[in-house]
């Protein structure tokens, strides 16, 4: 089953869904905000992915942080942080099963899915 992880009202996810709905692509959706993530899995993104792919530091959350937690950012602070503050996840993320695409391209999710 495809899951789709991210944050209801964000904008980005409104068209990552649309996009799934219209090309009646079943998935189940991860509220991240709402249902929480487990550290393993933000592990495995940023191990596939690396970390600077999976932080979100262009959102509030991360620009409302002291400068100290802004900095000597590794794999461990990124996931500690992202899981203290779902918000800071790239969003969204939608794993296929066999890889996960991180942001929304309506190109990467054709290639992905069709």
């Amino acid at each position: 089953m495809i899951t789709l992880y991210g944050i209801k009202a964000c904008d980005t996810m409104k068209k990552a869904r649309t996009w799934l709905d219209e090309q009646r692509i079943e998935y189940h959706f991860h509220d991240y905000k709402r249902e929480g993530i487990d550290a393993a899995r933000l592990q495995a993104w940023c191990d596939e992915h690396g970390w600077e792919t999976i932080l979100n530091r262009q959102g509030t959350t991360f620009r409302k942080l002291d400068e100290s937690d802004k900095q000597a950012i590794d794999t461990a602070k990124a996931v500690a942080l992202m899981q203290a503050n779902p918000s800071m996840i790239k969003r969204p993320v939608l794993d296929t099963g066999s890889q996960r695409l991180v942001g929304f391209k309506p190109d990467q999710y054709a290639a992905a899915l069709t």
